[in-house]
């Protein structure tokens, strides 16, 4: 069974500058215990993506007519863009779907313990009394590698260490049990060792809560070590996606292989950085045709300029969508028609 489709997104902001494209027509799905790495440079449209499965995106959001997110759970199917009251929208956010954001200081308030925030989404979304509340998320906090998590309980998120804090947020957004999770960026701001131990947990979290989970990141190495599949993102695009060994041992579209060769090289250290070149552009003036073409280096003048490339299958679940696949393809039935033509 499917727990999330994504179909044909495609979501604009109006500014006094003009419309913007976010996401330019985007499909994925997530199966539950399924962990999907959503990977791209900053203002590539991911967490744009992910703010849409709650609703969270701006008062200036308008959406494609063709639109839609259908989250898939046992007993019902929510078709979450056709949600218009708060009443509506609340069972989404923090019920179905959780989301766990970069910087949990900027999440949890301040002036409230972290007991009194887990205990108050506990209340408002699974109707549970105080003592049930704090039982649970008690349970929670030292589900998460909390230690001493009574105590951590009636204490403030300023008085928790880096990664504390963002445990107690991956427990607060499970204590709710959704069906899907949204990571984004949640191990930015952590050390490695700490970044090590948050994957291991989101890992188990997928296998033993069989919820889906969409991670996003910019990080190719935490998507190796996490994701089951991965969707890359440019400028609003997914350009190639698929199982995440497939697509980072044989990357086929060339913003793809540009990320990977910019990821620094442990066994050989005299080795130089190989950036993806220029620079993304704004989404005010979004290129015609391939959106990459700007940077591509191996950029076909004419074809890459007007048409969209669509996606092409290019090994097991493997998509891309780039135009020199159907060069390569082309080459392959002329070179076929031609060997036919030759008497034996």
């Amino acid at each position: 069974m499917t727990l999330l489709r994504v179909q044909d997104l495609q979501i604009k902001f109006s500014t006094p500058e003009g419309e913007i494209t976010a996401v330019d027509h985007v499909s994925f799905e997530v199966n539950p215990g399924e962990v999907l790495g959503l990977v791209g440079e900053s203002g590539s449209g991911k967490s744009v993506t992910a703010r849409a499965l709650m609703q969270l995106n701006a008062s200036n959001t308008t959406y494609g007519e063709n639109s839609k997110l259908l989250l898939e759970t046992p007993g019902e199917s929510v078709d979450i863009l056709a949600l218009k009251s708060e009443r509506q929208r609340r069972k989404v956010r923090g019920d179905l779907v959780s989301m766990i954001f970069q910087e949990p200081m900027a999440s949890f308030a301040p002036a409230l313990t972290i007991g009194s925030q887990m205990c108050e989404q506990l209340k408002l979304h699974r109707g549970l009394r105080r003592p049930e509340a704090k039982d649970l998320s008690i349970q929670l906090l030292s589900r998460v590698g909390i230690s001493d998590a009574a105590r951590r309980f009636d204490q403030y998120a300023f008085e928790l260490s880096g990664g504390m804090r963002q445990r107690a947020m991956i427990a607060m957004a499970l204590s709710t049990k959704p069906s899907l999770l949204i990571a984004d960026e949640p191990t930015t701001a952590l050390d490695v060792t700490i970044q090590a131990q948050v994957i291991d947990l989101m890992k188990e979290i997928a296998r033993d809560f069989g919820m889906g989970i969409i991670f996003i990141t910019h990080d190719l190495g935490v998507i190796a070590q996490t994701a089951d599949r991965v969707a890359v993102m440019y400028l609003g695009k997914i350009v190639e996606s698929g199982p995440v060994r497939e697509v980072l041992h044989n990357p086929a579209h060339p913003y793809t292989r540009g990320l990977i060769n910019a990821l620094p090289k442990l066994e050989d250290l005299e080795a130089q950085l190989t950036p993806v070149p220029g620079d993304i552009p704004s989404p005010l003036e979004r290129p015609a045709g391939c959106v990459f073409h700007t940077r591509c280096p191996q950029f076909s003048k004419g074809t890459c300029e007007h048409a969209i490339p669509p996606q092409h299958l290019v090994g097991n679940e493997h998509f891309s969508a780039c135009h020199l696949h159907e060069e390569a393809l082309a080459s392959t039935l002329a070179s076929a028609e031609h060997n036919q033509g030759v008497p034996a």
